[in-house]
């Protein structure tokens, strides 16, 4: 059995508060007797304008957050997964990438999101991630002494492809860091999520933005924890806070057993056929 805890939040546009909270959280979720613990995308800044958050943001080893994680994580022992921080790349060009922390306080894992956020929504609501953001261009599979782990981050969700490749490569629990857009999440987050587990056999646990953050935006929450069956074990909710849930890991190989789909893919081709 693993237990661990999925920390939701509502980030601010200030990364030494929203650090503070997190690490609150983080530390409630090691009380309760986490030995895995994963927060939401943008962890630590949740900004939009260009220019605001270019000043705002670091490289990866000038931030301080990202310091006092890896810090953290050694202090209390625990696998720390921060689902994204907006990571300097260039001195005007960020990646949106996700962290897995050691209990020796090291990055054992990093990956920058692969799908970028481009979207109208209707009702004025519209993103632009590439115009600032750079694209992963490699899948992340991590192996630890607890299991072994696929690391994405949010908009990746909507690609099967990617979770595919990674349970083919071992992964047991995917990883899924969010601040779905409240418009995206009420209609497909659950049915998303479950389906992604559903189609591995792995367990998905997938911590979430929720609320009204500084900067106007508004994120749907419901951090969710899903059996490789597609049962949700766990769902937070729209509050901040920490939320537990125990994983057999068993439960991988029972499912896979059950329905061996990973082992039955084809390669096939796409014929077009047009007629008038």
């Amino acid at each position: 059995m693993l237990r661990a805890a999925l920390v939701q939040l509502n980030t601010g546009n200030e990364v030494g508060p929203a650090t503070d909270v997190a690490e609150a959280y983080i530390r409630e979720a090691a009380n309760g007797g986490a030995q895995f613990v994963s927060t939401p995308e943008t962890t630590h800044l949740m900004e939009m304008n260009r220019q605001v958050v270019l000043g705002k943001a670091f490289f990866q080893e000038d931030d301080p957050g990202l310091a006092r994680f890896c810090t953290l994580a050694a202090e209390l022992g625990i696998w720390l997964h921060i689902g994204s921080l907006i990571t300097k790349v260039a001195d005007d060009r960020l990646a949106n990438r996700s962290y897995l922390i050691s209990p020796k306080g090291k990055i054992a894992a990093a990956y920058n999101k692969m799908h970028l956020f481009d979207v109208d929504l209707g009702g004025g609501e519209a993103y632009r991630e590439s115009a600032l953001y750079d694209a992963g261009d490699k899948a992340v599979v991590a192996k630890t002494p607890l299991t072994t782990f696929g690391l994405s981050v949010c908009y990746d969700l909507r690609f099967p492809y990617l979770y595919r490749a990674m349970a083919e490569a071992g992964a047991k629990i995917l990883l899924i860091p969010a601040a779905f857009t409240r418009p995206t999440g009420q209609a497909h987050w659950h049915t998303l999520l479950r389906t992604r587990a559903i189609e591995t056999g792995c367990f998905v646990l997938a911590a979430a933005q929720t609320g009204h953050h500084a900067t106007g935006r508004d994120t749907y929450g419901h951090s969710l924890a899903v059996s490789p069956w597609g049962e949700v074990l766990a769902d937070a909710g729209e509050s901040p806070g920490v939320t537990f849930v125990d994983l057999d890991l068993a439960k991988v190989d029972e499912a896979r057993q059950k329905v061996p789909s990973l082992n039955h893919g084809r390669s096939f081709e796409t014929v077009y056929s047009e007629h008038s």
